[in-house]
């Protein structure tokens, strides 16, 4: 088996007219958001306006990174220290950090062998916490039922703020992610949709939770100056009652950003290509379990999950070593010890302890991997060779 020689953590280069964009922005000096002159706007207002234009949302927030989006999702909101929030068992840390971050309680709800919200556990768990807020985490890019989703919260008084950062670009029956409920959250970090090495983007179509957001990022009185903001007359009483928490983008972030946005349609494509020529190819193992796609969802698939559902842990520790030392790189949510991203909810001390019997199961079996658009349509196909081999040549091969 000859071994992959591409790197799992090599973007495509910046497109060179936003780093025409970026060098612009740095010879004028004035990086600053709202340095400007006159009645330009810069470049983070513009991909607040470009931004809520492709989502269809009334107005967003450009900040320093996702989880800032969170936390200042969370805030504006109104959830007070102690409060219980619920969020998907499995997740990213940024997400139950967002929670712990305003002083609020996480409280996990299971995930299903398709890696989304349980959502019989979800109504379960609500008269039982009395949480009256979901942040929604889209984990590696996996949508659940959103109508579903959203008549259960309306039904139960439950609001809703999304976390986007692996679904910019996705849809469910063509409604884009981050539209269902108070507020959407985005990520602009490196290994996300668009890239500006750190970032974030918060959209909603409530007026006063905006207000209160802006103000929160360190507008300083400056909201007039944002691309996709409330009224004035809506920030009257709010910036003399909101903190400043500063966490504002920059205009050279966001001039990188702005080109990117605009070919985001083609990228997804790009994505999917590569997505389902790996999915298509590791279906023909009986071994491999991949997680089931509604015909609802448009997914981007810059990331792909599959279930090695019987193994165990030391098989799986080798079944990652050995796609190594063929140069693929798979994450195992299932190790005891996190690794890079792969933490769980064990890890998350800061957390009370909660009892997951069904997403353990599931984590104790599931593999991650990237897919980098650095990667060729037949690097791809070598590489879901190697996994399959690689399944083959393992204990697992008698369930292969």
């Amino acid at each position: 088996m000859e071994p992959f020689r591409g790197v799992f953590t090599q973007q495509e280069a910046i497109p060179e007219n936003a780093i025409a964009a970026a060098v612009e922005v740095l010879r004028s000096g004035r990086l600053h958001r709202y340095n400007t002159v006159g009645d330009e706007l810069g470049a983070t207002s513009e991909l607040e306006r470009a931004f809520a234009d492709y989502q269809g949302a009334e107005y967003c927030l450009a900040c320093a990174s996702g989880g800032y989006a969170m936390s200042t999702a969370l805030r504006a909101a109104g959830v007070a220290p102690g409060d219980p929030v619920l969020t998907n068992s499995f997740t990213l840390a940024p997400v139950p950090g967002a929670i712990a971050g305003v002083g609020a309680r996480p409280v996990y709800v299971e995930v299903t062998e398709d890696l989304v919200l349980d959502l019989n556990d979800l109504e379960a768990k609500i008269p039982t916490t009395g949480a009256k807020m979901l942040l929604l985490s889209s984990m590696r890019g996996h949508l659940c039922d959103m109508d579903a989703l959203q008549a259960l919260l309306e039904a139960k008084g439950v609001r809703l703020i999304e976390d986007c950062a692996h679904t910019m670009g996705a849809q469910w029956n063509g409604r884009p992610s981050g539209g269902f409920g108070l507020a959407g959250c985005f990520s602009t970090q490196t290994y996300k949709h668009l890239n500006s090495g750190e970032g974030g983007l918060l959209t909603s179509d409530d007026p006063e939770f905006m207000a209160r957001a802006i103000i929160l990022s360190g507008s300083y009185m400056l909201y007039e100056r944002h691309g996709a903001a409330p009224p004035r007359s809506t920030f009257e009483t709010i910036r003399l009652e909101t903190p400043n928490m500063s966490g504002r983008m920059d205009n050279l972030r966001a001039a990188i950003l702005l080109p990117q946005l605009s070919v985001l349609e083609d990228s997804v494509r790009r994505w999917n290509e590569r997505y389902d020529l790996i999915a298509r190819s590791l279906s023909e193992v009986n071994a491999i379990r991949l997680p089931h796609r509604p015909n609802a969802e448009r997914y981007v698939g810059s990331s792909i999950q599959f279930l090695l559902p019987a193994i165990k842990p030391d098989d799986a520790r080798a079944f990652v070593e050995a796609n190594k030392k063929l140069g693929v790189e798979l994450k195992w949510f299932g190790d005891s010890n996190p690794v890079a991203f792969t933490s769980n909810h064990h890890s998350w001390k800061y957390v009370d302890p909660q009892v997951l019997p069904q997403t353990d199961a599931i984590l104790a079996g599931l593999f991650d991997m990237r897919i980098p658009l650095s990667f060729t349509l037949e690097d791809c196909a070598q590489i879901a060779g190697i996994i399959k081999h690689t399944v083959r040549e393992t204990t697992l091969s008698g369930a292969a």
